[in-house]
């Protein structure tokens, strides 16, 4: 088996950057790694995740409970599994994910009582990894960026680029539901949280990725 590794964080918390540049540092290591990044919006199976976030089963995150949304997001991971990086990690590759059921943990996560988080992540552990089978992450980066900063980012983002938000992102209490999940989620999981702010204002993104590296190679 391989070695699966994944940066996992709210939104605007920069995963797609770091996943960019956490290959590059492994490489440099003489670590060769293959990345993925999910949803697989490409592909065929992230129909549903699409109509759910563009709001057609409705308006607001909660409207679709944890239990059906998260069953959207598992079968679009193991058809990219099956499909593309199953070979390479089962011969031993180093697999770098941007969010994976880490993401399933901690959005649907918020949708719950808190009393009821510690069971849903029991359920949704053993649904993808062993009822589907899908690999278990060997190490979670959790990159912690507070609400407010993860805004200002997204807006400028969109500002820039172009766009909108989806249900998920344009809904701030949702967000910080998903904060205070993540943050009870990171601990009950074991991942390794990293901060993305310092005295409000986003770290830069050579001091994070350096951060980010120096842990995964803790263990690869």
């Amino acid at each position: 088996m391989g070695k699966l590794i994944v940066i996992e964080g709210l939104d605007g918390s920069g995963k797609s950057t770091q996943l960019e540049l956490l290959p590059q540092g492994l490489k440099k290591m003489g670590i060769d790694s293959k990345s993925v990044s999910f949803p697989c919006y490409e592909d065929d199976s992230s129909t549903l995740i699409k109509m759910y976030l563009a709001g057609q089963f409705g308006s607001k995150p909660g409207d679709v409970n944890a239990y059906a949304a998260s069953c959207f997001y598992a079968c679009d991971r193991y058809a990219s599994f099956k499909k593309s990086w199953g070979e390479y990690y089962n011969e031993g590759g180093v697999v770098v994910s941007g969010r994976y059921t880490t993401s399933n943990a901690v959005h649907q996560c918020s949708k719950l009582p808190k009393d009821e988080w510690a069971d849903f992540l029991d359920w949704l552990y053993d649904f993808e990894y062993t009822k589907l089978g899908i690999p278990k992450p060997d190490k979670v980066i959790f990159l912690d960026m507070p609400t407010e900063v993860s805004q200002k980012l997204l807006d400028g983002r969109y500002e820039s680029g172009g766009g909108h938000k989806d249900i998920h992102e344009k809904d701030v209490e949702y967000l910080n539901r998903c904060r205070e999940a993540a943050i009870f989620t990171a601990e009950y999981s074991g991942w390794i949280k990293i901060s993305c702010a310092k005295d409000g204002k986003p770290r830069t993104i050579e001091e994070i990725a350096a951060d980010v590296l120096a842990e995964v190679l803790k263990g690869v």
